[in-house]
């Protein structure tokens, strides 16, 4: 009996390895579920460069947009979890289109499997390089006596960017009028022409219009000071320290990943993100390196998607 129950648990543990071994055999699909060219899908086209360079096998990036990026979740939810298709997205899908979207077909708590948070930005309190507020002081001052009065723009509702600046409202006690635009790039270019007042805005995003002045940063919700712009004080500096916020960009798999592939991707990936031809790049572009462990990652994705069902819910937020 003893050699036999060797014998078993020697068979158990060669199959286990056998899955890493083997795995990538065949093309990897890399599920973005936004349009290409944004920030999401610019990850996923460096990781997957790399990942295909460190392991020889074909990784291939596939846009999947719709509906705040729920749609393309749900595709991955349904594959195979064999590996072979990843979901590589922004916080939107994980932690709030389940509060914002009806009939999400997913779990975003127990559907997925948690590879690894690559990279996380902050978001800055911007302010056209024109506007009157020279500081943030201004701001919170102009907010205090004007209620409902300033504009701030955003991506669209229950975008990072709109989120951000209800958490903002609800720490600081004021109020303000969303202006949610059809995406990022109209948004951006109605503040710089000042028919907007001020919004959250991506670091990655704003900074080639802070170097030219077209927009004046006023704060920013990191932990501490960015060195691509360290004279922009944190919200935690100032007081807020519950408006903490940074975008983030992470892989998944759909649930039952085997747990040596999770291993190998998950170290893979880190690898990559700390090529020397990879990480000051996406550090200049305003990044921070994460490559947490996939328990930490379900940590964090446990607790971001209980703050901002919270914020959501305070600010009674809907898609629409």
């Amino acid at each position: 009996m003893r050699k036999l129950f060797a014998a078993l648990a020697f068979g158990l543990a060669a199959t286990s390895g056998a899955h890493a071994q083997s795995w990538p055999s065949k093309p990897v699909t890399l599920v973005v579920p936004f349009p290409a060219g944004g920030s999401t899908d610019m990850i996923a086209r460096t990781l997957g460069a790399k990942l295909q360079e460190k392991l020889g096998s074909t990784f291939v990036v596939e846009n999947k947009p719709g509906a705040g990026g729920t749609l393309g979740a749900a595709a991955v939810k349904r594959a195979a979890p064999d590996g072979y298709t990843l979901l590589v997205s922004s916080l939107g899908p994980f932690v709030i289109g389940p509060h914002l979207i009806k009939n999400t077909a997913y779990d975003a708590l127990k559907d997925f499997d948690y590879i690894t948070v690559a990279v996380q930005a902050p978001n800055v309190l911007t302010v056209p390089g024109t506007s009157p507020h020279k500081s943030f002081a201004d701001v919170l001052a102009y907010l205090k006596a004007n209620p409902g009065k300033m504009t701030f723009a955003s991506a669209g509702n229950g975008t990072s960017d709109h989120l951000t600046a209800e958490l903002f409202w609800q720490a600081t006690k004021t109020s303000a009028a969303h202006v949610p635009y059809k995406g990022g790039a109209p948004a951006i270019q109605d503040l710089i022409g000042g028919q907007v007042d001020a919004t959250f805005m991506n670091i990655n995003t704003g900074l080639p219009n802070y170097k030219a002045g077209k927009l004046r940063p006023l704060a920013i919700t990191s932990d501490k000071r960015s060195p691509l712009l360290p004279d922009v004080p944190t919200l935690a500096e100032l007081g807020f320290k519950d408006v903490t916020v940074y975008s983030w960009q992470a892989f998944a798999a759909p649930k039952g990943l085997p747990a040596d592939v999770k291993a190998k991707l998950r170290d893979t990936l880190v690898a990559g993100l700390n090529d020397s031809a990879v990480k000051p790049r996406l550090q200049e572009l305003g990044f921070e390196i994460v490559g947490n462990t996939p328990e930490q990652f379900t940590a964090f994705q446990a607790a971001e998607f209980q703050r901002w069902k919270k914020v959501i819910e305070t600010g009674k937020i809907t898609a629409d």
